[in-house]
Order: C-alpha cells, then structure tokens, then sequence
C-alpha cells in the first residue's frame, strides 16, 4: 500500500509539472571577486506559463547553470500574472510597455499570423499561450528589460468584461460598439453634409 501512495503522489507532481512551460531566455556567467581570487557562477532568466494566460518570470544565480534555472523557475511561479485572452490566441488591444530603456509595442493580430516578435518576447508570448501578435522592441535590446518591459504592457491587458463591469453597462453593449464604431461615425457626417 505504500508503493502505490508513493507512486501516486509521484504522478500528481508530474502533472504539477506538465501544468508549466518554462523557456530559458538568457544565461549569463557572472564573477565575484573575493579575497583570494574570483568566484564564478551562472546567472538565468526563465519566462513560465501555462500556455492559457497566466505567465511569470524569475532569475536566479547558482555556481551551477541547472540549479540557477531552477531557482528562476520557482521564482516565475511564485511572480505569475494572469493575461485575458481574446479566443484564447491573441490580445485583446494593442498596447505598449516600458522599463528603463526597453520599449515594446504589442499588437493584437487576426487568426493564421502567428508570433511576429524577437527573442526574449518571443519566449513571453509562447508561455502565455498567444498565437497570433505582432511585436517590436523599441530601444534596449537587454533581455531583462525586454522581458521587463513585456510584462508591463501585458498588465495593461484588459478584457471586454472587465470595461463592462466598470463602466456599469452589459457585455453585449461593448462588443457591438466595437464592432459597430466605424458605421455609427459615418450616417453622422452624411447627416452634417445634407444639414448644409
């Protein structure tokens, strides 16, 4: 009876496990100098997700590259932010994000384009889960900004419900205006034409 409890609760960690994509996005040797030379070890940035909107990043340092991805991807998973998803495959808006001298520029996109983005945002926006966006970095091209900066215009993320409920109105009002706003503009400029 106690194998199969071991080997239960060995299955429950693996599908723990399953449950996250973790990408390594940058590892750096780094050096600390003491007093009878330098102490080299290893630096990584890990982006985790879930592939259905939630997402976090991490680093961490160890003498060893293994255990400083390890320590990054317990660190991802501790720091994960939900992202609403517009039919589980892109965003719902474009929108922009900054920290220090990274900039990016998000942009929703329609179904087949896939991601159109660089490096470390790349490995963002395939550990949340989006499948069609276009992104450009404007600025540092430091991993750690770029990561940095990602995840603040994914806050930014807002989804149709979320206005609704704010705004006090129905979900079914917000989606026709959206789909809507260019037909409600144009009868107003034929009427001010016709009023002259």
């Amino acid at each position: 009876m106690a194998r199969e409890g071991r080997q239960g609760k060995g299955r429950n960690q693996g599908e723990e496990r399953d449950e996250f994509v973790d990408r390594l996005v940058a590892i750096n040797r780094v050096a600390k100098t003491v007093k009878g030379g330098k102490n080299f070890g290893f630096a990584a940035l890990v982006v985790v997700g879930d592939q259905k909107g939630r997402v976090g990043f991490g680093k961490g340092k160890a003498r060893e590259v293994p255990e400083a991805i390890r320590k990054a991807a317990q660190e991802a998973k501790r720091h994960m932010i939900r992202v609403p998803l517009r039919e589980g495959r892109t965003l719902h808006h474009d929108g922009e994000g900054r920290h220090g001298a990274g900039k990016v520029v998000l942009r929703s996109a329609p179904p087949g384009t896939g991601v159109i983005a660089g490096g470390p945002m790349r490995a963002v926006f395939e550990t949340v889960g989006i499948q069609d966006v276009v992104a450009k970095s404007i600025g540092s091209s430091n991993p750690y900004n770029m990561v940095r900066a990602t995840f603040d215009a994914l806050k930014e993320q807002t989804n149709p419900r979320a206005i609704a409920a704010k705004r006090g109105m129905k979900l079914s009002d917000i989606l026709t205006r959206r789909g809507a706003a260019p037909e409600e503009t144009a009868p107003k400029q034929e009427e001010a034409a016709s009023d002259a």
